[in-house]
């Protein structure tokens, strides 16, 4: 029986996750994804070397008792593809929760209140937008990392530059990715606001920010994860472009751009250890490109046009 002969209609998000099975592209980058970070969780404590464990397995090709081969340490490389994995990720979701909240808040903001406070506000996007993102990033990391490493050290912490080091990872690349999202929202929020259920709460008394937090932000939550999912990718790479420069995640802890700089550090005319770029490089662009789809298949779900 169809929808228009009785049935109880689908509500929007059944509609789009129906739509998201109809994907196959993007079902299949969600299913490699959750295998991707269900192996890199699961299998480092069952592995039978730790990630920084040495040994005199220097350059060792893929075999039974390494299956991705050693590095230059004799450090097995599936284990440290796992915790690159576990990081790179972890980078790429905490950027993404930051970018989350300072573009909802800074778009919801400029888009409800309007006039001169929109004016001011989207044009700091403006301005913004003017200076290379990966320049800001590394100008960021520059200015808090001594403030994160003074906090650990107050803390008593045993890895202070590397947490350090992390933290501002998460803060400067979600920092630099905001600006997308808060004009997104905004376009948003300007249509919203004139809808007929917030000028009746409006009406009712409700005051701005319980306009927006009950209102106006839930309702655009669905472009919002779209973006999240697009935006998601651009700060995985970026962190893995970092980390390759030297100035991202640092020993003892691993990163899939630090993995890729430590594997074309040892290229040589008369040898390449092709594991050593093959394996990192093949998994960050496998990633990538999974993000991809995922965040296409989304957005077709959360297209209202394909209910037309």
């Amino acid at each position: 029986m169809s929808e228009g002969q009785g049935t109880t209609p689908l509500s929007p998000g059944r509609r789009a996750w129906r739509r998201f099975r109809q994907h196959r592209i993007a079902v299949a980058s969600a299913w490699f994804l959750l295998c991707v970070i269900g192996f890199a969780v699961v299998y480092p404590p069952l592995a039978r070397y730790g990630p920084n464990e040495l040994s005199a397995a220097q350059f060792a090709p893929p075999s039974a008792a390494h299956w991705l081969g050693t590095d230059v340490h004799g450090r097995d490389l599936l284990v440290r593809l796992c915790h690159g994995a576990r990081i790179s990720l972890l980078v790429g979701v905490a950027g993404a929760g930051v970018c989350l909240v300072m573009g909802v808040v800074w778009g919801a903001v400029a888009g409800y209140w309007g006039g001169r406070v929109d004016s001011v506000m989207m044009r700091a996007v403006d301005v913004l937008y003017c200076v290379p993102s990966i320049i800001l990033a590394i100008v960021l990391m520059a200015v808090l990392e001594p403030v994160f490493r003074r906090w650990l050290d107050a803390w008593h912490c045993t890895k202070t530059p590397a947490l350090a080091r992390l933290g501002v990872l998460f803060l400067a690349l979600g920092a630099v990715s905001w600006l997308t999202m808060a004009r997104v929202v905004r376009g948003q929020v300007l249509s919203l606001r004139s809808r007929a259920f917030v000028d009746a709460s409006r009406v009712l008394g409700a005051s701005p920010v319980w306009i927006l937090r009950r209102h106006i932000v839930p309702n655009v939550l669905g472009v919002v994860i779209v973006y999240l999912t697009l935006a998601l990718p651009g700060i995985v790479l970026a962190e893995s472009f970092l980390s390759f420069l030297g100035i991202g995640v640092q020993m003892p802890l691993a990163s899939w751009g630090s993995l890729l700089a430590e594997g074309t550090e040892q290229i040589n005319p008369i040898r390449i250890y092709w594991w050593l770029l093959v394996y990192p490089g093949g998994l960050l662009v496998a990633t990538l490109l999974a993000l991809n789809f995922l965040g296409d298949g989304l957005r077709d779900a959360w297209d209202i046009r394909r209910d037309s």
